[in-house]
C-alpha cells in the first residue's frame, strides 16, 4: 500500500499523542526518545518493492531492502511455528557480533509467493545507510584491518559451514564492515551439492589481494596458493593467517590506560559487585594495565560479595602465573590454546566457589555465584613484517559468564562485544523463540549459568580474540549500568571526549556511575574503562589525586597515573553468608544444540593446573591432561615450568590460608602427600 504519510511512532504505551514526523528524535507528547530500528527485508520480492513505499501500513521502504519500522513498540508478525529456514539465524546467536537475528515477517500478498523475512541487528547505520562492503572497504584499510577482516571470515567458517551456510561468505556484497568487524547481511544456504571448500574461499578472496600492493601482499599470496591446495587443512590456514596477523599489528605503538570503580547504587545498602582494578591499593600491581575484571555477585550480603571477592582474587592469581609462563614462550601460542587456557581458569574459580556452597550446605536458589566479564591483553612477542623484534602482538581476550557486559566503542559507533547468558539468550539459541517474543517472559532477564552455581562442567563458557588495532575504549560494567541500554544511549556523552582528550578517564567513569544511580539506581554498579591508543603523540588529562581519605568508601576510582605508598593486595573476605539467591531454576539446562553447545576439551597451563589440583570441592573431580604449548626447544623450557608450577600452588594456598584457614587445613589433609608440604602449618 502507498502512503505518502512519514510518521514514525512513540514507544511509549502510555504516551496520549504517539504520533510523530519522520527525523523528530524525541516525541513531542511525552518526550519519549524515538527509536528508529532499521531492518533488512531479505528475498527477491522485497528487493523490487521501490523507496517511498509503505509497506504493511508500517514499513518504510527507504532504499531496495532497507526497511523502517515506523511502530517499533509493535510486535511485529510471527507465525505460530518458526519455519526452518530461520532455524539456523537462532541457534548462531552467540555470534550476533556478525550475523543478524530474525525480526519478523510480512506475509505475502500474492498467491504462491513467500512471507518477507525481515532481520535485525543488521550492518546498517543509524541513518539507514547500509555499511560498505568489504570490497569497497578494502583498498583504503590498513594491512593489519585487511588480515584482520579475512580472519575474522576464516573464524566463520566452521560455525557456517557446519549449518550448511557457508556460502554467505562467498557473496562480496553480503560482507559488510563496521569498522574492525566484519557483518553479514543475511544467511545464504549451500545451493550445490557439494558444499563450498576453502580452494572456494581462495578464490573469493583472490581479487582482493591481487588488486592492491602492500607489505601483507606476498605473504597473503602465499596463504592463498595453499588454500588452493585440497590437501591443506583449516588449521595449518589457521595458525599461518594468525601469525601474519599477530606481526602486522605489532607494527603499531600500544597503550593501555585503565580505571575503574564500584559503587552500591541508590537503593541497595551492600555492595555485590566487585571490579579489578578499583582502588588505590592496585596501583602496584604488576597485572594493571593488562588485566581488568568486573563481577557482579549472587546470594545477597555475605553471599554475592563472597563469590565475586573469591573470583577476583583467585583470577588475579592464575592470570599472573598465566602471563609468567607466556613471557618465556619464544614462539606464539596459537588462540586456541590461550582460550583453552582461560576457560580452565574459569573452572577453577567456578569450583572454588562452589565449594564454598557445598561447606554451608547451600542447594539451589540459595547458593552464591557471581557474573563475570574480563578482558586480558596478552602480550605476546613477536617478529614484525619489518624484522623487528616486538614485545606486543596487540592481542586482547575477552571471557564472559552471566550479564555483566562488554562494549567497544571508538568516537564512531559503539559494539556490545559480549552474549547475556540469561533465559532470553537461551531459547534464541536453542531455536525455541525469536529475540523479542523470548523478551515477553516474566523470567526473561534470568541467568541461566553464573560461576558457582554448579559444576564447572556444565557451564558454557564463551572467550573471544580480539585484536587491538584502532584508538577506542573497553567499556566492562555490570548490569547497573547496562540495563535499559543504557549504555547505547549514553556512550558518545563519555567516550567521545575521552578520545578527543577533553575528559579524563577517571572523570568519566565517576560521570558513568552518576548517570547510573540517576537512570536505572536499582543495583550495584561497576564499571572499568580500558582506553586503547595506538597513536604515539597523545596525551589524556590526568586529574589530581585526591587525599585517601577524600575517596568514597563505595566509590573509590583508580587511575594508573596516582601512584600512593604500597597497600596490601588482598581484600579482607566479610564472614559468611546468607541465603539469598536470584538464579532461578531454569538454570540447568539440559539440551544440546548447535556448534556452539560444544566445550572443547580444555588445556591446562600449569598454573592452572596447580590451583586445580587444590580444588576445595566435596567430591574430586578428575583433572584434564595438560595440552603442551608447541615449543621448538621444550627441554628449555622444563625447568621454568616446574618453577612457576612450584610458585602458583604456593600463592594459591597463601591466598586460601587468608581467606578461608580453616577450610584450607580441611582440604590439606586430603591433598596428596607431594601437595601437603605447601600447607602452612596450622594457626
Amino acid at each position: 500500500m502507498i502512503s505518502t504519510e512519514q510518521v514514525i511512532f512513540c514507544i511509549n504505551p502510555h504516551c496520549d499523542n504517539p504520533i510523530n514526523s519522520l527525523g523528530d528524535t524525541v516525541c513531542a507528547s511525552c518526550q519519549t526518545p524515538l527509536v528508529y530500528r532499521y531492518l533488512w527485508a531479505s528475498g527477491a520480492l522485497a528487493a523490487n518493492i521501490k523507496p517511498g513505499i509503505k509497506v504493511a501500513d508500517r514499513y518504510e521502504v527507504i532504499v531496495p531492502q532497507v526497511w523502517l519500522d515506523t511502530q517499533p513498540g509493535r510486535s511485529p508478525i510471527v507465525p505460530p511455528e518458526l519455519p526452518p529456514a530461520i532455524i539456523p539465524y537462532l541457534r548462531l546467536y552467540p555470534e550476533r557480533l556478525h550475523l543478524p537475528q530474525v525480526y519478523g515477517f510480512v506475509p505475502s500478498e500474492e498467491a504462491g509467493q513467500e512471507d518477507i523475512l525481515l532481520l535485525d541487528n543488521v550492518p546498517i547505520d543509524k541513518q539507514g545507510n547500509l555499511y560498505p562492503s568489504l570490497n569497497v572497504a578494502w583498498d583504503e584499510a590498513k594491512p593489519v584491518r585487511q588480515v584482520y577482516w579475512l580472519w575474522q571470515i576464516l573464524q566463520l567458517w566452521t560455525p557456517l559451514s557446519e549449518l550448511g551456510l557457508s556460502q554467505s561468505l562467498l557473496i562480496p556484497n553480503n560482507l559488510r564492515v563496521q569498522g574492525w568487524c566484519v557483518r553479514l547481511l543475511e544467511l545464504y544456504t549451500n545451493i550445490n551439492t557439494a558444499p563450498p571448500t576453502l580452494q572456494d574461499l581462495a578464490q573469493s578472496w583472490q581479487s582482493l589481494i591481487t588488486a592492491t600492493d602492500t607489505p601483507i601482499t606476498t605473504a597473503l599470496t602465499n596463504i592463498l596458493q595453499q588454500m588452493s591446495n585440497s590437501a591443506v587443512e583449516l588449521d595449518t590456514i589457521t595458525t599461518q593467517l594468525n601469525a601474519l596477523l599477530l606481526s602486522t599489528a605489532a607494527e603499531l605503538p600500544l597503550t593501555l590506560q585503565v580505571c575503574g570503580a564500584t559503587d552500591t547504587g541508590m537503593r541497595l545498602t551492600q555492595n555485590e559487585d566487585t571490579c579489578f582494578p578499583q582502588s588505590l591499593e592496585h596501583l602496584h600491581d604488576s597485572l594493571i594495565p593488562k588485566l581488568s575484571i568486573v563481577c557482579d555477585g549472587i546470594g545477597g550480603h555475605q553471599g554475592g560479595e563472597v563469590a565475586s571477592q573469591l573470583a577476583v582474587q583467585s583470577l588475579k592469581l592464575q592470570i599472573q602465573a598465566l602471563m609468567a609462563e607466556i613471557a618465556q614462550e619464544s614462539e606464539i601460542i596459537t588462540p586456541k590454546l590461550l582460550q583453552e587456557q582461560l576457560e580452565t581458569c574459569l573452572r577453577v574459580v567456578n569450583n572454588l566457589i562452589s565449594s564454598r556452597n557445598d561447606e554451608q550446605k547451600r542447594q539451589g536458589r540459595a547458593r552464591m555465584a557471581t557474573t563475570l566479564v574480563m578482558a586480558l591483553q596478552v602480550p605476546q612477542r613477536v617478529s614484525t613484517l619489518s624484522g623487528v623484534k616486538s614485545e606486543n602482538a596487540h592481542e586482547l581476550y575477552l571471557a564472559s559468564v552471566g550479564d555483566s557486559r562488554a562494549y567497544w566503542i571508538t568516537r564512531d559507533y559503539c559494539q556490545q562485544l559480549t552474549v547475556d547468558d540469561d533465559v532470553t539468550a537461551r531459547e534464541v539459541r536453542l531455536g525455541r523463540s525469536l529475540y523479542h517474543q523470548a523478551l515477553q517472559r516474566p523470567d526473561a532477564q534470568a541467568l541461566t549459568q553464573a560461576l558457582g552455581s554448579r559444576d564447572a562442567e556444565s557451564l558454557r563458557f564463551v572467550i573471544q580474540r580480539l585484536i587491538l588495532e584502532e584508538d577506542g575504549i573497553l567499556l566492562l560494567c555490570s548490569d547497573g549500568l547496562s540495563d535499559r541500554n543504557l549504555v547505547e544511549k549514553s556512550w558518545q556523552d563519555y567516550a567521545v571526549p575521552i578520545l578527543t582528550g577533553e575528559l579524563a578517564l577517571a572523570d568519566a567513569v565517576q560521570q558513568w556511575i552518576d548517570l547510573a544511580n540517576q537512570e536505572n539506581g536499582h543495583d550495584n554498579i561497576s564499571v572499568v574503562l580500558i582506553l586503547c591508543r595506538l597513536s604515539k603523540d597523545y596525551l589524556v588529562p590526568i586529574p589530581k589525586p585526591q587525599p585517601l581519605a577524600e575517596i568514597p568508601p563505595e566509590s573509590k576510582i583508580l587511575d594508573i597515573a596516582e601512584i600512593p605508598p604500597d597497600i596490601s593486595e588482598l581484600a579482607e573476605i566479610p564472614p559468611e553468608i546468607s541465603d539469598i539467591s536470584t538464579i532461578p531454576p531454569e538454570i540447568s539446562e539440559p539440551e544440546v544444540s548447535s556448534l556452539a553447545e560444544i566445550e572443547p576439551q580444555s588445556a591446562l597451563a600449569a598454573s592452572s593446573q596447580a590451583l586445580l589440583d587444590l580444588e576445595l570441592s566435596a567430591e574430586p573431580t578428575p583433572t584434564p591432561t595438560p595440552a603442551p604449548v608447541r615449543r621448538r626447544k621444550p627441554w628449555l623450557m622444563l625447568g621454568g615450568l616446574l618453577i612457576v608450577l612450584m610458585g602458583s600452588s604456593a600463592i594459591a594456598l597463601f591466598a586460601l590460608s587468608q581467606l578461608y584457614p580453616q577450610t584450607l587445613q580441611q582440604m590439606c589433609q586430603k591433598l596428596p602427600a607431594r601437595v601437603q608440604r605447601l600447607c602452612p602449618p596450622s594457626q
